[in-house]
């Protein structure tokens, strides 16, 4: 789970108007904005949409869409419709990077960012988001957390588009097949990150017609659970951090018996800790239990280049200084576009993901409790029972995963690769974290599998295309810089 979101605001840009033409760029609900980390023009439109879909003359709200115009005239006529993760992210305030990691199509495909319901612009249900700042016992304590989800689910249900029973993944589904109709297109390719695998999989289940091309990025299934999934694959992501300290001959020299000192430390807790805030610096009492070790440790392991840094940051923990791990969970937190809308977070995980919760055992994980806990009284939309089946696909569909990814690691594409069928194939790139398609070379791998026109010779060539990230070494352990040496007098 991502930590508590805000909203980016969106701005709009002037630059290709002369360029914008062709099924897409011609709607004439789309006008001129310039979207955050984004040099050149866009377009934005709006779809007015019921929020129950079954009172179609009852309440309204606006959905929020953006389409990032290809360069050529002679464009290609299905767009890249992008589905942003969380659940609780916003597509449009991700513009910047997606544009990066998708910079190929924008020569001759447009792409498409859509903010789901309830994420960004569309009915937004935000919670109260001042964590950078917030006192530790404020972020941590269960009890301040339980309170802070309360009084934000209050709030949301006084909004007029705070029926909390409207935001499930199917119902997103049918708000891309309509802006997939307002652009209208025939087809459209979806790249679906972490979450957005899951509404990617909705979408194909609904208008499997519609859909030409399929690229999963941390497949994260309808059947996952997710609570209980992220529990056991977060604690295996830190089981690979040991063994990657203990077969690298420097950091376990460096760093002895980290595996047994971390149980030790965990098991002394709880305890009262001075800790000095990572945004603030002021030093805090804490109440740290095994719990806040865990949230502590869920930021760094999504990105390799982080997690290199734990087994020093966990070492120091163990010898008294939380510092550098909450320093190091600062520094996850802070990267862009990982906001997320907690109220859209909680209605899609209380819908989809509580009611095939195990039943409660004495000894339940924290996050487990967690979510159970909110649960209990969040509002719960309806599921069909279908949305938890995949079947086999009748497009080609690209999953990827991360093999030190501590959310959605490879058990879960492997299995769903398995029920899509012949047109699917499953990458893993070992020594990659959570999201494998920002990779450098692996921009050039979704290119090639949406970008060729025969599905055979694109299935065909994934494999092979795909060598250049499956080979990436994995980052090496980090040492601190030596101190400087003394002066010779």
């Amino acid at each position: 789970m991502k930590r508590w979101g805000r909203p980016v605001a969106l701005a709009g840009a002037m630059a290709w108007g002369a360029l914008l033409h062709g099924a897409v760029a011609a709607a004439p609900a789309l006008t001129p904005c310039r979207l955050d980390g984004i040099e050149h023009e866009a377009r934005c439109g709006t779809l007015e949409r019921p929020l129950d879909p079954a009172a179609p003359q009852g309440a309204r709200i606006t959905l929020h869409y953006a389409v990032l115009p290809a360069l050529a005239r002679n464009k290609q006529p299905d767009p890249v419709f992008f589905l942003a993760g969380g659940p609780g992210q916003s597509a449009i305030e991700m513009a910047g990077p997606v544009a990066g990691m998708l910079s190929r199509f924008l020569n001759r495909r447009d792409v498409v960012l859509i903010d789901q319901r309830g994420t960004g612009r569309s009915a937004p249900l935000l919670c109260d988001d001042d964590a950078d700042q917030a006192p530790l016992a404020r972020q941590f304590e269960p009890d301040a957390q339980r309170r802070r989800l309360a009084e934000c689910r209050r709030l949301l249900q006084a909004l007029p588009h705070g029926d909390l029973r409207q935001y499930t993944t199917a119902i997103a589904a049918g708000d891309v097949e309509a802006v997939r109709r307002a652009l209208g297109v025939a087809r459209i390719n979806l790249v679906g990150v972490s979450y957005g695998t899951r509404l990617a999989l909705e979408v194909l289940r609904q208008s499997p017609r519609r859909v030409r091309r399929v690229v999963l990025d941390g497949v994260a299934p309808p059947d996952m659970v997710l609570p209980v999934a992220f529990a056991s694959d977060q604690q295996r992501a830190v089981e690979a951090v040991f063994s990657g300290c203990e077969q690298d001959a420097d950091c376990n020299r460096r760093h002895p018996d980290l595996r047994k000192r971390w149980a030790t430390l965990r098991n002394s807790l709880p305890r009262d800790w001075p800790v000095a805030h990572p945004a603030t610096g002021v030093v805090e009492r804490q109440r740290v239990t095994p719990e806040v070790l865990d949230a502590v440790l869920r930021g760094p392991l999504y990105l390799p280049a982080l997690a290199a840094a734990l087994p020093q940051a966990m070492d120091q923990a163990t010898r008294g200084r939380l510092e550098p791990l909450a320093g190091l969970a600062h520094a996850a937190g802070g990267r862009r576009g990982v906001g997320v809308a907690m109220g859209l977070h909680f209605s899609v995980v209380c819908a989809e993901d509580a009611p095939r919760l195990p039943p409660a055992a004495p000894r339940e994980d924290p996050l487990v409790r967690r979510y159970r806990d909110a649960c209990a009284d969040w509002p719960r939309g309806s599921v069909p029972p279908a949305f938890y089946q995949v079947g086999p696909s009748a497009a080609p569909v690209l999953l990827l995963s991360g093999g030190l990814d501590p959310a959605t690691p490879p058990r879960h594409g492997d299995r769903m690769a398995a029920a899509l069928g012949a047109k699917a194939r499953h990458v893993v790139v070992p020594q990659a974290g959570h999201g494998v398609a920002m990779l450098p070379c692996m921009r050039d791998v979704l290119y090639r599998f949406i970008d060729t026109p025969d599905e055979a010779a694109a299935l065909a060539a994934v494999r092979a295309d795909a060598g250049c990230a499956v080979q990436l070494p994995r980052p090496r352990p980090y040492q601190p810089p030596a101190p400087p040496a003394e002066p010779r007098r």
